[in-house]
């Protein structure tokens, strides 16, 4: 994927970007479907979520202007909440309005009318827009140069022109009040054809022109000719199949020839409700189209001229704004709850590529209510660390600081608060996890050979700027065969500089860390799970796996030494 839009929130403008997705697999295996199901119950805004998240670029300076993005529409709710609204209204135009009709489909007057009615409201939300975000609280880069751009369509799409064109058709097309028809009959007086006589700014009354016509005809004053006082010129208008037409025309009729029915003195005639006041419009179209010929004309051509006009290009952002709008939402209420997320800085060239100070497991303030209940960690990726060995306990925290690690970058890089005291880090490429796959994905190869190829698979995607977690990896086999494929595993991607935790169960894997990591540049560290007396601490430490001495507190706990179990112990 490649970053090639006019303007977008996600990176800075003008800045050729390119994107890795992380893999579907992946992006479970690190709870973010989880995640992104909490931040929106919406299916198309989940979408959107996910969308942005899976995808990750090493370039500082995108995690950066995301960060500070999401900073301005978190700490200002009422801008947040106003900018909400006018997309809203932006995007409803764009997906149900008239606004997107094709330029060569012919639109007749009132579908030009109800066009010139959105093209107004688009003007009055970009005009709101801009003075939104024209407030002296926006710091971010990427908010203040969305306003500069919208300062560019303004004048690039003509804007000022558009808003006169469209107060003057406004002008124009607000004086027409009522139309006049005519009907031509035969000798049994049935309505044979109609035509518009003339276009009136004023409203019929019980007076003028209709009061006349009505009144002659209840004298039996019937004229000789059709001459009217006045300029009057008839168009005649061909029938129209349907009911419609010939309802209303049966109608207008009876409502105007006393030997047909008895009628009031009434000179004005409403629609009947059964023939569908909604279609009036429909059935009014074409004759207005011909007698008003020259205005329709003028109105379709200045509205055409701004049907490319950049309200695309202003509505790309409204997913990314409805994207860093949930998140804002979301964390608000986190951080109303207690738990603590800081925003995070992207840095490049620096030895120590990752430092995290107080981290926890995203995922972990989902499901817990206390945030006392919440145990930080702090963890440095360098050249001395470069790979993390990581042992300790079941259900002792291992794969939770794994994903937790992952769910690090991949919030940073969405640009979205992280869960830590303070994060500072190089963005990595794309995060693989290599976690055990479903019983069902490996009944043709066998588990251990479902995780060499996967591995193979991964490996070969990677670059020293990619981040891998390994769950329990190779461990399907015997400790042997297992601990000897995954030393050469752990050996390749130190000499590719990938920065990696590898959560175990072969604690001499973190022992021989050390030695296997002799000559060359960077190097593997054994990273454990602490106990304290058989209890689970949830707390990191850099040091060798007590593997043995925390199994010797488990068995001392429930009584299962061998002093203890044959009572030779020494009381």
């Amino acid at each position: 994927m490649k970053g090639d839009k006019a303007f977008s929130l996600l990176y800075p403008r003008g800045k050729e970007v390119e994107f890795r997705k992380i893999e579907d697999s992946a992006y479970h295996d690190l709870g973010l479907d989880v995640i992104t199901s909490a931040v929106t119950s919406d299916k198309k805004e989940q979408a959107i979520v996910a969308d942005i998240l899976s995808y990750l670029t090493s370039d500082p300076d995108v995690t950066n202007y995301r960060q500070e993005i999401f900073e301005d529409i978190k700490n200002n709710p009422d801008i947040r909440a106003k900018i909400t609204e006018l997309f809203d209204q932006i995007e409803f135009d764009k997906q149900f309005g008239a606004i997107k009709k094709s330029k060569d489909e012919v639109e007749g007057l009132w579908l030009l009318m109800h066009r010139l009615d959105q093209y107004r409201d688009y003007i009055k939300c970009v005009d709101a827009l801009k003075e939104c975000l024209n407030d002296e609280r926006l710091k971010s880069k990427g908010l203040k140069d969305y306003k500069a751009y919208i300062d560019e369509v303004y004048a690039d799409s003509h804007f000022n022109e558009l808003k006169k064109d469209l107060e003057r058709l406004s002008t124009e097309t607000s004086e027409i009040q009522s139309v006049t028809l005519g009907l031509n009959l035969n000798e049994r007086l049935e309505a044979v054809s109609m035509g518009i006589v003339s276009v009136n700014k004023k409203a019929f009354k019980k007076s003028g022109i209709v009061s006349n016509f009505a009144d002659g005809i209840g004298k039996d004053k019937i004229k000789d000719d059709n001459e009217w006082n006045g300029d009057m010129h008839y168009r005649q208008i061909e029938k129209t199949s349907g009911p419609g037409f010939m309802s209303f025309m049966s109608e207008a009729m009876r409502m105007s020839n006393p030997l047909l029915s008895s009628m009031s003195r009434s000179t004005t005639s409403s629609i009947p409700r059964d023939d569908g006041l909604a279609h009036v419009p429909a059935q009014f179209d074409a004759t207005l189209n011909k007698m008003l010929d020259v205005m329709v004309k003028s109105l379709r051509r200045t509205l055409d001229k701004y049907a490319d006009m950049a309200i695309y290009h202003i509505s790309d952002v409204i997913p990314e704004f409805v994207y860093y709008v949930r998140f804002a939402e979301f964390i608000t209420g986190l951080e109303n709850k207690g738990f603590k997320l800081t925003k995070a800085s992207a840095v490049i060239g620096d030895d120590n590529r990752m430092r995290a100070k107080g981290f926890y497991n995203f995922k972990l303030a989902l499901s817990i209510s206390d945030p006392k209940e919440i145990v930080g960690n702090d963890l440095d990726f360098d050249s001395e660390h470069m790979i993390y060995i990581l042992t300790g306990a079941n259900r002792g925290g291992k794969t939770t600081s794994t994903q937790g690690i992952g769910l690090l970058f991949a919030l940073a890089q969405g640009g979205i608060s992280v869960p830590a005291d303070s994060f500072v880090f190089e963005p990595a490429d794309c995060i693989f996890t290599h976690f055990p796959a479903d019983e069902d994905k490996t009944m043709n190869l066998g588990r251990l050979g479902e995780e060499c190829i996967r591995f193979k698979e991964i490996f070969d995607r990677t670059t020293d700027e990619s981040l891998i977690l390994m769950n329990e990896t190779f461990s399907t086999t015997s400790f042997e065969e297992g601990y000897y494929i995954a030393c050469d595993a752990v050996k390749a991607l130190l000499t590719k500089g990938t920065r990696t935790i590898y959560n175990t169960h072969m604690h001499k894997l973190g022992i021989d860390a050390e030695e296997f990591s002799k000559g060359l540049q960077k190097k593997a560290a054994s990273l454990i799970v602490k106990s304290e007396g058989g209890n689970r601490s949830f707390k990191l430490a850099v040091a060798p796996p007590e593997g043995s001495s925390y199994a010797s507190d488990i068995a001392r706990k429930y009584g299962v030494t061998f002093e203890m179990l044959t009572g030779s112990e020494t009381q």
